[in-house]
């Protein structure tokens, strides 16, 4: 197959196309949520260690002054992106894609702050890039999982370089061979291994920066002269043989190119209403309905059964040292739910998860696969089927198809704006949050990252 027939270049002919073209309104205002919701999260995760360490490493090896880092001050182009992409993910606050199973803000916003900072461009050319950015790292996540997942891959840092290297492609105006030839750069950089789970490793939070960085790296490379292959997605040792297998066995093409420039799939990312991961979700909101429509008393329950899919039923892990073995554990959270009645960012604080009553609740959780769950998997929602025995002998359940936050269930806007101030106030106070808040439904420039960083680090220093 002729590189300029192939389905990488498809794509990049897309990029330079779509980059001159305006936003549908819906999709402009989906954006300034989307925007509005990973800023708090990189806000919220701007004060904590992982944060601290990747900034000092950024300052040390990516010295400079352009551009911001929320938390940190002034950074490099690439020491930013390197930062708030790990602040975007440094609490499991983030916006996702079911269909992939990964978090296109915190990998794009990144990039698009950085060189839309540095270069000086409009807000509207910006959200282009965001957007195009984005829509590329979500087609390119569906093409391949759930086989990617099942390979082992964290399909955010993996599918995201790509959707990185083209909203920088877009913001540097390369050509449709540079942009070819960027993409094909981006796919010698992704990765990620989802190793982390066994240690609880804070890698993890570091991933979309990575991938961020390498994205905006894979177009300057373009633009320098390096050429990456342009056959990067297809080809017979490209992207997807290696990390999904044979295409129609493993991957499918036709879910990056169908409608591609016609019909947006950013359109069904979701927000995430609870600070862990989304696949425990669902098993959430069963729990939290239970605990409303029957009334229990979380001193009364003898057993807790959730049913979900395969990768939800992975997260059945009761280790509880770190925050991050508490944000994916499906019993803790689930625990959680049914002792408190909501499930919030200061119940993964230490004290919190040293909490007898949901401890001991926690190990009467068991999970197990639900095969309806599993074959609707992604294509159909992140069902759970959560059922409560009680002491009184009665039994009540409830199945979850859609997690509250998905577009068929979604959260309103006052309701992302008190998740927001949720996750601001703490770092940067109220005052800061309502313009931050404002200033993100105009989006009309990027100011409001520097008002941000300045709240957070005088906030941090008193």
């Amino acid at each position: 197959m002729a590189a300029h027939t192939g389905l990488t270049w498809h794509v990049a002919e897309w990029i330079v196309e779509q980059g001159h073209r305006p936003l549908p309104a819906e999709l402009d205002r989906h954006l300034r949520r989307m925007t509005l919701d990973a800023v708090a999260g990189m806000v919220a995760s701007s004060a904590g260690p992982v944060s601290h360490a990747v900034a000092r490493h950024a300052a040390a090896l990516y010295p400079g002054d352009e551009v911001t880092a929320i938390g940190h001050g002034r950074a490099s182009v690439l020491g930013a992106a390197l930062v708030n992409g790990t602040n975007g993910h440094g609490i499991e606050s983030d916006e996702g894609y079911t269909p992939g199973s990964m978090h296109p803000t915190s990998v794009v916003l990144p990039v698009v702050f950085a060189l839309g900072q540095s270069t000086g461009a409009d807000a509207a050319r910006v959200r282009v890039a965001a957007a195009i950015g984005m829509e590329l790292a979500c087609r390119i996540a569906a093409a391949g999982h759930p086989a990617t997942r099942d390979r082992h891959f964290h399909n955010t840092p993996l599918g995201g370089v790509f959707g990185a290297a083209a909203a920088a492609a877009v913001l540097r105006g390369l050509t449709v061979g540079e942009t070819a030839n960027a993409l094909g750069i981006a796919g010698s950089h992704a990765s990620g291994l989802f190793e982390f789970l066994g240690d609880s490793a804070e890698v993890k939070r570091f991933h979309p920066g990575k991938a961020a960085r390498d994205g905006i790296a894979a177009a300057d490379l373009a633009t320098c002269g390096l050429t990456g292959p342009t056959t990067v997605l297809e080809g017979a040792d490209g992207y997807f043989a290696a990390y999904a297998g044979p295409v129609g066995e493993a991957w499918s093409p036709e879910r990056v190119r169908d409608g591609l420039g016609e019909r947006w799939v950013l359109l069904g990312t979701y927000v995430k209403p609870y600070p862990c991961c989304r696949h425990v979700h669902g098993a959430i909101d069963g729990a939290l309905a239970l605990r409303q429509e029957h009334g229990i008393d979380p001193s009364e329950i003898e057993a807790v059964r959730v049913e979900t899919f395969p990768i939800a039923a992975r997260h059945n892990g009761t280790g509880l040292d770190t925050v991050l073995q508490a944000q994916l554990s499906l019993p803790y959270t689930v625990a959680v739910a049914l002792t408190r009645g909501a499930v919030t960012l200061s119940d993964f604080a230490a004290d919190a998860r040293s909490d007898a009553a949901v401890r001991a609740l926690m190990n009467r959780v068991t999970v197990t696969v639900d095969p309806d769950a599993d074959a609707a998997y992604p294509r159909s929602g992140r069902p759970a089927r959560t059922t409560v025995e009680l002491s009184d002998g009665r039994t009540v359940g409830t199945w979850v198809q859609q997690p509250y936050g998905e577009p068929a269930n979604p959260l309103s806007d006052a309701a992302l704006e008190e998740k927001v101030r949720g996750l601001c106030e703490p770092v940067i106070g109220e005052p800061a949050t309502k313009d931050l808040i404002d200033a993100v439904h105009r989006f009309d420039g990027l100011d409001f990252l520097d008002d941000v960083d300045r709240a957070a680090r005088t906030r941090g220093a008193n």
